[in-house]
């Protein structure tokens, strides 16, 4: 209940009664009618109540009414039209609402109507004239617009979203001449858009998604100049572009993601002299683009990635017309698998920051040009599964930061100009991901020249028996990867200069027998996998100066025979495993009160049992997502022996 004193505060302006579930306030008093100077009612997740008094009407000053998430609600009171003040009206989440009032064509001074998931609602009322904004977002039942909406003379942006039984919108909506948004989301069964949306010469911005049905676009459209940003995605059954589109030369983005339909580009694509954006991609019917592509000197974002028909960029891309496109910095071709070769004319794409091939699968060269990327931060060619090899010109990109060749099964070897001169340029590289490079044999020494590499992800990289000497100059290295590198027989003495490592990954390494003493220098070590090291026998007792540590992985390290005492010290640890290592007989004798005690070999479990694997195996010793996992894994132990 509110206070019955609530009538006196006659001076009051604003209320907010947002959550007042945990009141249980069922009803509100007739009384709040005489809240006269009352300019801001907030009534939102109110659950409990189911009315609206009409004395509501009599706040004459209200501006701003929120009624949202009132789950029993099935009407508005009538006198709501009185509200003539009223500019923001918010009603959302009333799923029992099947209508609004006509009244609400009342309120003359209403500029924003915001009606959002009344899941039941089917029309809205006709007379709504001095609109600005009306977003309509997840009225299922609603099948059509109706006609007055051309009298919204006003309204400047019609947001309509998940009204999936609204199948066309009226003709009139061509008299909104003030409208600069229009955006319809998840119609799916809208199959056609009226002609005169032509008339919408003052639209900036034109936005239609996941209308799956929607087959066409009027030509009138190209009516719209001041267009600046034209998204059309999504919409799989849209089979062309009217060519009238080249008409708008005012537009910066037009993104036209996820057509799967789509054979072709409009011609006047190449009309988009102020175009800075474009997205093509997963447009899997697209065959081709334009040769008027040069023409879009101030684009910086080229997205084609996932047009698996694409067969080749177009047959103009000469070094003349190229040149022109000096303003790209983003250029995403990425699972164009039908792509056969990309031309070297692509080096004139100077400002060029990130270029991503990802799953090239037919691709066997990277473009000479590519050397001349000067800018560039990001090269990714992962996944490129017939690449055979690198340009020697990589050391000319000094700005790269990542480097992705991961899974380039076909690579035999990095450029043979790598030596100390050129890759000592590459020194901003923060991220280098070799993994999966399987034909792989070698790493050249020079990769210790990566001075700011904080990630070295050489995971799979199955032929590799050792690591470059030079592993041990980076300094800023936070993140390294050996995993499953099968025949990888030792490390490296030297990566004890890598004081800032924190992830340490050596799992699956099965040829690796053991492990440095020297990285006792790794203070900083947080994580540390060992697991599926099955020809390691022990460990450095130096361990215990990984002080940092929280997770140590050496599980089914089956030729592991003992621990060093000194993992007793590691009192950050927080996930300890120690399963299925079938030759482990005995503990560390100094444990704390997360490790295990000592079990030397004469003791009853090692002779009934043979090896710890059997007893953590048996208490499913994986409990690293509890807070004190490994309390309760030793606490196992103990109760054990």
């Amino acid at each position: 209940m509110l206070p019955n004193e609530l009538e006196y505060m006659t001076s009051l302006r604003i209320l907010n009664l947002k959550n007042c579930r945990c009141i249980s306030l069922t009803t509100l008093p007739n009384e709040l009618g005489n809240l006269t100077s009352l300019n801001t009612l907030y009534m939102k997740r109110c659950i409990s109540l189911i009315s609206l008094p009409n004395e509501l009407g009599n706040l004459t000053s209200l501006t701003i009414l929120n009624i949202s998430r009132w789950s029993s609600l099935i009407s508005l009171p009538n006198r709501l039209g009185n509200l003539t003040s009223l500019t923001t009206l918010k009603i959302s989440y009333y799923s029992s609402l099947t209508s609004l009032l006509d009244e609400l064509g009342n309120l003359t001074s209403l500029t924003t109507l915001k009606i959002s998931d009344c899941s039941s609602l089917t029309s809205l009322p006709n007379e709504l004239d001095n609109l600005m904004s009306l977003v309509i977002f997840d009225v299922f039942c609603l099948t059509s617009l109706p006609s007055k909406f051309g009298n919204l003379i006003s309204l400047t942006t019609l947001y309509i979203y998940g009204c999936f039984s609204l199948t066309s919108l009226p003709n009139e909506l061509g008299n909104l001449t003030s409208l600069t948004t229009f955006h319809i989301d998840y119609c799916s069964n809208l199959i056609s858009l009226p002609n005169e949306l032509g008339n919408l010469t003052s639209l900036t911005t034109f936005h239609i998604d996941y209308c799956s049905n929607l087959i066409s676009l009027p030509n009138e459209l190209g009516n719209l100049t001041a267009l600046i940003t034209f998204v059309v995605s999504c919409c799989e059954s849209l089979i062309s572009l009217p060519n009238e589109l080249g008409n708008f030369i005012s537009l910066t983005t037009f993104d036209i993601e996820r057509c799967k339909s789509l054979t072709s580009l409009p011609n006047g694509l190449g009309n988009f002299t102020s175009l800075t954006t474009l997205n093509t991609s997963h447009c899997s019917s697209l065959t081709s683009l334009l040769n008027e592509l040069s023409n879009l000197t101030t684009l910086t974002t080229l997205d084609i990635s996932e047009c698996s028909s694409l067969t080749s960029l177009p047959n103009g891309l000469d070094s003349n017309e190229l040149s022109n496109v000096t303003s790209l910095t983003t250029f995403d071709i990425k699972r164009c698998k039908s792509l056969i070769s990309l031309p070297n004319e692509l080096g004139n794409f100077i400002s060029l920051t990130t270029f991503d091939i990802e799953r090239y699968k037919s691709l066997t060269s990277l473009p000479n040009g590519l050397g001349n990327l000067t800018s560039l931060t990001t090269l990714n060619t992962s996944h490129c599964s017939s690449l055979t090899s690198l340009l020697n010109e990589l050391s000319n990109l000094t700005t790269l930061t990542t480097l992705d060749i991961s899974e380039c099964s076909s690579l035999t070897s990095l450029p043979n100009g790598l030596d100390s001169n050129e890759l000592s340029n590459v020194t901003s590289l923060t991220t280098f991901d070799i993994k999966r490079c399987k034909s792989l044999i070698s790493l050249p020494n020079e990769l210790g020249n990566f001075i700011s590499l904080t990630t070295f992800d050489i995971e799979r990289y199955k032929s590799l028996t050792s690591l470059p000497n030079g592993l041990g100059n980076l300094t800023s290295l936070t993140t390294l990867n050996t995993s499953h590198c099968s025949s990888l027989t030792s490390l490296l003495n030297e990566l004890s200069n890598l004081t800032t490592l924190t992830t340490l990954d050596i799992s699956e390494c099965s040829s690796l027998t053991s492990l440095p003493n020297e990285l006792d220098n790794l203070t900083s070590l947080t994580t540390l996998n060992i697991n599926g090291c099955s020809s390691l026998t022990s460990l450095p007792n130096e361990m215990d100066n990984f002080t940092s540590l929280t997770t140590l992985n050496i599980n089914e390290c089956s030729s592991l025979i003992s621990l060093p005492n000194e993992l007793g010290n590691l009192t950050s640890l927080t996930f300890y495993n120690i399963g299925r290592c079938s030759s482990l007989t005995s503990s560390p004798k100094k444990m704390s009160s997360t490790k295990a005690t000592d079990t030397p070999e004469s003791t009853p479990l090692a002779r009934k049992k043979g090896s710890y694997r059997q007893l953590l195996a048996g208490s499913q010793c994986r409990h690293g997502s509890e807070p004190d996992g490994s309390k309760r894994v030793m606490r196992i132990l103990s109760k054990w022996l």
